[in-house]
C-alpha cells in the first residue's frame, strides 16, 4: 500500500482514485505503438518523483489488448475496478482447503488442462525473450498464445492490471508491467503466466 500511495502522491492524486479501486493504476501511461521511440521510452508521469531503489526505470505502455467475445472470461475481466467478486465471496465463506474431484482435475477443460495450457504459453514466452526484445512484445506473444488456446490471460484487468503477463526485470520483485523497454544483456527476467480456460479454472 505504501508503494501505491507514493505513486499517487507523486502524481498529485489521492490514495484512492475517484470512482476507482485503491489498486487502480494512475493515468498517463498508455502510449500508441506508432509513437516515436522517444515518447515510448519517456518516464510515465507517476514515476517522475518516485524514489527508485535501483537503476531500472519504467517506460510508457501500449494499449490494452482485446479479447474476442468467444473467450470465456473470469468475473473481473470487465469489472471497472478489476475486482473478482467470486474470489472475495470464497475468502469470506470458505475456511477449509478445497479438495478437487477427479472430474474437476482431469475433465476435458479441468484444472490440469488449465495448467497444461499455462505451461505451453510460458514456454512460448520464454522462447520469445531475448536481448533487444521489449517486454511489451513478450506480452503480445503471450496474449496471442492464450487466444489460440481459447484461454483468457488471467492477469489482464485483475485489479486493473493492464497486461496479459507479468514481466519482472532485475530489482522488480514481482508483478512487473510489460512496457517498451528493451531487455538488456545480463537482465534477469521473471515471466509469470496464468491462464483461465473454458472450464473456469486458472
Amino acid at each position: 500500500h505504501n508503494l501505491a500511495k507514493q505513486i499517487l502522491e507523486a502524481n498529485g492524486a489521492s490514495a484512492t482514485p475517484a470512482g476507482g479501486h485503491r489498486k487502480t493504476p494512475p493515468d498517463g501511461i498508455i502510449c500508441d505503438p506508432n509513437a516515436p521511440i522517444e515518447t515510448k521510452l519517456a518516464l510515465p508521469p507517476w514515476a517522475k518523483n518516485y524514489n527508485f531503489t535501483g537503476s531500472l526505470r519504467p517506460t510508457q505502455i501500449s494499449p490494452r489488448r482485446p479479447v474476442p467475445p468467444h473467450i470465456k472470461k473470469p468475473d473481473y475481466a470487465n469489472h471497472t475496478q478489476g475486482v473478482s467478486e467470486s474470489e472475495q465471496y470464497d475468502r469470506a465463506t470458505n475456511n477449509s482447503i478445497r479438495t478437487y474431484s477427479s472430474k474437476e482435475l482431469d475433465g476435458e477443460f479441468g484444472l490440469r488442462h488449465a495448467c497444461a495450457m499455462g505451461r505451453e504459453v510460458l514456454d512460448i514466452a520464454g522462447k520469445a525473450l531475448r536481448v533487444g526484445v521489449t517486454t511489451d512484445e513478450v506480452d503480445r506473444v503471450v496474449h496471442e498464445a492464450c487466444m489460440e488456446r481459447d484461454c483468457y490471460p488471467s492477469p489482464l484487468n485483475y485489479y486493473n492490471f493492464p497486461k496479459s503477463v507479468c514481466t519482472s526485470v532485475n530489482e522488480v520483485i514481482c508483478h512487473g508491467i510489460p512496457d517498451y523497454r528493451e531487455v538488456q544483456d545480463g537482465d534477469i527476467v521473471n515471466i509469470d503466466v496464468t491462464v483461465y480456460n473454458k472450464g473456469g479454472y486458472h
